[in-house]
């Protein structure tokens, strides 16, 4: 597929899929718009995945997607991806008293392809890729507290209810040293009855950066992707890691970024 025919199989397959990502989460589509509600709960994630609109209907969705939430007591994310309509969604968004949180890039590839790049760049020395055992569970939250400033306890509580809870597979891989020390976390969820599996929550820590750490973690999640029979991998891409992924075989499709909003 060409760039034009991943984005509308991305937007087709994932975007617009009426699939609540666990028990208790409500997917709908709602006139021109896809949105998952989370249960009651200090994680929240309730977010607008997907959208059609115009000029002429935008600022009137905005509108009822807030009331909704407003109504519910939580905020939520409008994730804007560049090639949404209409153009100026994100002015409109922010209007509405949405912030805007960091921009990430759309990156998708073959995974037959990612894992002949990882393959070609050799293994990381002295890292163990595995999955995660509850007794990694300290070790993963470390990591997440020191790369996402202090998001470690909620990363671990979500992951764990997702492992028990969560309608895609889903498959959290540590990246362990001698000595027992998990350096690195990553996760990966196949979404069946789709050509996708995605990427999320490569990290490093900081001390234990350019050593093949950050690919090691992408070449175990693309070999699962593989033995199900996923042939494409997504990954929202940071800055810090969209270099390492381009080389690895993915591609910029889009841009991407999250609106949030918050009740009073």
């Amino acid at each position: 597929m060409d760039d034009a025919d991943l984005l509308a199989a991305f937007d087709r397959q994932l975007r617009q899929r009426l699939v609540p990502p666990e028990r208790g989460w409500v997917t709908e589509r709602v006139g021109p718009v896809v949105r998952s509600t989370a249960p009651p709960g200090p994680d929240g994630g309730s977010i607008v995945e997907w959208s059609d609109l115009d000029e002429a209907t935008a600022d009137a969705e905005i509108a009822a997607q807030v009331e909704h939430f407003r109504g519910l007591g939580a905020g939520f994310e409008w994730k804007v991806y560049g090639h949404d309509r209409p153009a100026d969604l994100s002015d409109r968004l922010l209007a509405s008293g949405f912030v805007a949180e960091g921009e990430e890039s759309l990156v998708v590839g073959r995974t037959d392809d990612v894992l002949a790049a990882c393959a070609a760049a050799g293994p990381a020395a002295d890292v163990l890729v595995r999955a995660v055992t509850p007794d990694d569970w300290a070790g993963v939250a470390a990591v997440a507290d020191e790369v996402w400033a202090g998001r470690g306890e909620a990363t671990v509580r979500r992951l764990a209810r997702e492992l028990a809870h969560g309608s895609d597979p889903l498959d959290v891989a540590v990246a362990e040293v001698p000595g027992g020390l998990v350096v690195g976390v990553a996760w990966v969820r196949r979404h069946p009855g789709t050509d996708f599996a995605s990427l999320w929550g490569g990290s490093v820590l900081p001390a234990w950066r350019h050593r093949g750490v950050y690919r090691a973690l992408v070449a175990w999640r693309a070999a699962l992707a593989r033995r199900d029979g996923f042939t494409h991998l997504q990954v929202d891409a940071a800055p810090t890691s969209r270099p390492i992924l381009q080389r690895l075989g993915l591609r910029v499709l889009t841009t991407t970024r999250p609106y949030v909003w918050s009740p009073p």
